[in-house]
């Protein structure tokens, strides 16, 4: 089998990425939200043009799979029609912008984003996985969401503009001020090689003496929670995977107003007044659900490059007694970058296992079949059968 391809970009709508079900098409949603109109309309997308299955990206877009080459163009069509894509490919060049999903009308965070999309085409251009996460409530909740540029809450509770990679950041007065700081850094990080580095994280180059990074961030607030929520109710989704007729069900009431997307599983659903929980076979109701936070990327036959299945796997290893469990049809690893105490890695149509390491690490048992794996965790102490 030959070695994972790395591709070096995500997919988009203009620029849609073949897969082993056909093409990956992601929607950013504007701020992260999209009325009770357009999340019909995006079910619709998907079973009118797709296969009806609908991802949540830890970035908080949403994927549809199994768009086709002659299905493409109408979808795109469809997604212009009802606001959910800009009918122009230029819009989708500009980096990500993610917000913290529980912003309100006129706070810090939406007020940010507002001014940052009004002055987007002065941002640089940069590589196409660069993103920039809003985070300016009480207490920074993206922190572990991949982002390279962040509007976060100072520890003394000012706002300042933090480059990942960096503890600290750059205290600024107000949001045209934060966004008028990033902005320049991010045309400070192409003139100082991000290019060749690709994400801040990366990069190497000293900070500028015009922004000094000497402020604490605010310590990190919760995601949130599953169940009732001011103004909604919060749904997980297993594994960030849903149909396109459970979501319609999730936001069929006329009373639900608006669907916001996070990058933890979650779709928090706008709905006035008292809101229960969708008692629905796809849907988490549960804070300590395994499927919330263990790591599965797609699997076979949704990516061309996987040799194994990965959801079937992960929905029978939910007893597994490990700080963190990542399942990856390849090498490559994409649903995790960090290590995990436990990773299972497709290779050749069987798993390796790799213990405290990433799916590219040297494995400790190789060439199991599922059956293979649940005996050796159990030989390891982290599965009780």
């Amino acid at each position: 089998m030959s070695e994972p391809q790395v591709k070096g970009w995500c997919p988009g709508a203009w620029r849609p990425m073949a897969t082993g079900d056909g093409w990956l098409v992601r929607v950013r949603p504007p701020l992260g939200e999209l009325t009770r109109t357009q999340a019909l309309a995006l079910c619709e997308a998907a079973e009118r043009f797709g296969s009806g299955l609908l991802e949540l990206t830890r970035r908080a877009n949403i994927q549809l799979r199994g768009v086709t080459e002659a299905s493409w163009p109408p979808l795109m069509a469809f997604l212009i029609e009802h606001q959910l894509v800009s009918d122009s490919s230029e819009a989708e060049r500009q980096p990500q912008l993610m917000l913290a999903p529980a912003w309100q009308a006129g706070d810090a965070t939406h007020t940010i984003a507002r001014q940052l999309q009004a002055r987007g085409a002065e941002l640089a251009e940069m590589p196409a996985k660069v993103g920039i996460a809003i985070d300016a409530g009480a207490a920074p909740v993206l922190r572990d969401s991949p982002a390279d540029f962040r509007i976060e809450r100072s520890a003394d509770g000012g706002l300042l503009v933090r480059l990942e990679g960096h503890t600290l950041g750059t205290a600024v007065t107000d949001a045209e001020a934060a966004v008028a700081l990033l902005i320049r850094l991010t045309h400070w990080f192409m003139q100082s090689g991000g290019a060749a580095a690709g994400r801040m994280a990366k990069h190497r180059a000293p900070l500028p003496a015009w922004a000094v990074a000497d402020t604490p961030p605010a310590p990190p607030g919760a995601k949130l929670a599953i169940g009732k929520h001011e103004g909604g109710v919060v749904a997980g989704l297993p594994f960030g995977r849903v149909s396109a007729q459970t979501l319609r069900t999730l936001v069929a009431s006329k009373a639900v107003s608006a669907l916001r997307v996070t990058p933890w599983r979650r779709l928090l659903i706008k709905q006035p007044g008292a809101a229960a929980m969708p008692a629905l076979d796809e849907v988490i109701g549960q804070n300590d659900d395994p499927r919330l936070v263990m790591d599965a990327c797609p699997g076979a036959p949704f990516c061309q490059q996987a040799s194994v299945a990965t959801h079937s796997l992960a929905e029978r290893l939910t007893e597994v007694d490990a700080a963190s469990v990542h399942i990856s049809g390849c090498a490559k690893g994409c649903a995790r970058r960090q290590p995990a105490a436990i990773c299972l890695t497709g290779r050749n149509g069987r798993f390796d296992v790799i213990t405290d390491g990433r799916a590219d690490s040297a494995p400790v048992a190789t060439g199991l079949s599922e059956s293979d794996v649940f005996i050796y965790l159990e030989s390891l102490g982290a599965l009780h059968l």
